[in-house]
């Protein structure tokens, strides 16, 4: 009688080719990105979109620089537009100008904003309604979705009025994409791209995930942002709760994700350990440069010297 060969992991191509499947078109947040950093971008591809996050007390003008800057390392900019961060609408009308005309900026995040006070908009919402998007040459929204909810915000209000933002901006003739907070979960982000879509809305989806990062540099932010449960929850399965300085990376929800493989779905890393590091991972795995020899995940291995030059 022949004695069957156990069974092993999936090393098969089409795993790999799921993985580079879902990364591909995806697109990085940074904060203050330096021309170190822009430097360190070299390699990905062209038109990658870089989304550029709104500091509260930061200057308009050093925004537009930003994109005037990723723009010509041949990046795609995607500036966040805190609405409440402008007084007038006057003022949000200038700032998406020199977007457009100095940085050629055409898609932008549109959030509230952190600061309780506002000005002329109280939410994304006004600001989407008055029109002034569609008017300053953008031509696509991001909105921002929360796979595990708002600490804030009920569930039901959320839908709602993410319901009403995308038509809001469909109205006005802007296409529109849901960019989601950072999330560790990935049963978390599969059911709420169901639940996006029982609700009717049938937008692409960028689910956000952080880059690779040190333990406590990811707990930092996940408390911030209200998902230390599921950060926590990560750590303790991969063992690194022990150690502050070990490095996570996005493997297993990346790899969990792309088996499932839910349409309409793409990522968006924040980098948190750093725009070098999550530029390197990235690049790797976009590139088919990993091995599945990792129970639920897999390992990357660095690009050969050609590939990042």
């Amino acid at each position: 009688m022949a004695v069957l060969a156990p069974l092993l992991p999936e090393k098969s191509p089409a795993a790999v080719q799921r993985i580079t499947a879902l990364l591909r078109g995806f697109s990085v947040e940074a904060t203050r990105p330096t021309d170190a950093d822009i430097a360190a971008l070299r390699g990905m591809p062209r038109g990658t979109r870089i989304y550029i996050s709104a500091v509260p007390g930061r200057a308009a003008e050093e925004i537009t620089d930003a994109a005037m800057r990723l723009r010509a390392a041949g990046f795609e900019p995607v500036p966040h537009v805190a609405v409440r961060n402008f007084q007038t609408t006057g003022a949000l009308d200038g700032f998406l100008a020199r977007l457009n005309g100095e940085a050629r900026v055409q898609r932008v995040l549109v959030i509230a904003g952190d600061q309780d006070a506002h000005g002329a908009f109280r939410g994304a919402i006004d600001a989407i309604d008055s029109g002034v998007f569609r008017r300053r040459g953008m031509r696509s929204v991001g909105i921002a979705g929360y796979p595990q909810g708002h600490p804030r915000i009920s569930d039901g209000e959320l839908m709602r009025a993410m319901s009403e933002k995308i038509a809001a901006a469909e109205a006005t003739g802007l296409t529109v994409e849901i960019v989601t907070q950072f999330c560790f979960d990935a049963r978390a982000i599969l059911d709420y791209a169901a639940k996006l879509r029982a609700f009717g809305l049938e937008q692409p989806i960028r689910v956000g995930l952080a880059g690779p990062s040190n333990i406590g540099t990811l707990l930092r932010y996940a408390s911030r942002c209200g998902v230390q449960a599921s950060a926590q929850a990560l750590v303790r399965r991969t063992g690194l709760i022990r150690r502050a300085f070990s490095q996570a990376a996005p493997d297993e929800i990346a790899r969990t994700l792309a088996d499932a493989g839910p349409k309409g779905v793409s990522v968006h890393f924040f980098s948190f350990g750093g725009l070098a590091a999550t530029a390197r991972w990235t690049r790797a795995v976009a590139n088919g440069n990993v091995s599945l020899d990792r129970p639920g995940g897999f390992n990357v291995a660095p690009l050969p010297a050609k590939a990042i030059s």
